[in-house]
């Protein structure tokens, strides 16, 4: 009797774990297709991006806007350096990274605000539909007006 009860429960518990259905993993991130560009000497990421804008230029290309902000005090030339494709990204967003060049002496450690403003023309051919700003901490993706 004590070893039917002990089959019993047995038989139970696998069943109970077999009603478990295991949870499907998360989908795997999106690959990028650019490769970074070599940064001048002295030049890091922003610490972290608030916002981003894109516009179109006058004689084509686009105008990119961020804000952010820096590790510390003096950082100065901020601006994009774009990334690198061997073709054009099938979604139409181009990649860029936003950096300044860092402070060479002793700054306070407190995060400074600071805001990116700069013109991309090298795609005047309206290929360009957004552009994902990146920073050391986050990213963020800015479409072109009237493009989805």
């Amino acid at each position: 009797m004590y070893r039917m009860t002990l089959v019993a429960g047995l038989a139970a518990c696998l069943a109970l774990t077999a009603c478990d259905k295991p949870a499907e993993p998360p989908p795997p991130p999106k690959k990028s297709l650019a490769r970074q560009a070599q940064f001048y000497a002295g030049q890091e990421h922003l610490a972290s991006l608030q916002t981003g804008t894109v516009e179109a230029a006058a004689g084509g290309g686009v105008v990119m806007k961020a804000t952010g902000t820096t590790s510390g005090a003096g950082w100065t030339d901020a601006g994009f350096v774009s990334r690198i494709y061997a073709a054009t990204p099938p979604d139409g967003v181009y990649e860029v990274d936003v950096v300044a060049q860092k402070p060479t002496g002793p700054g306070a450690a407190v995060m400074t605000p600071v805001e990116v403003k700069g013109e991309w023309s090298k795609y005047t051919d309206g290929r360009v539909k957004g552009v994902k700003m990146i920073s050391a901490s986050n990213e963020i993706v800015a479409m072109l007006p009237g493009t989805k």
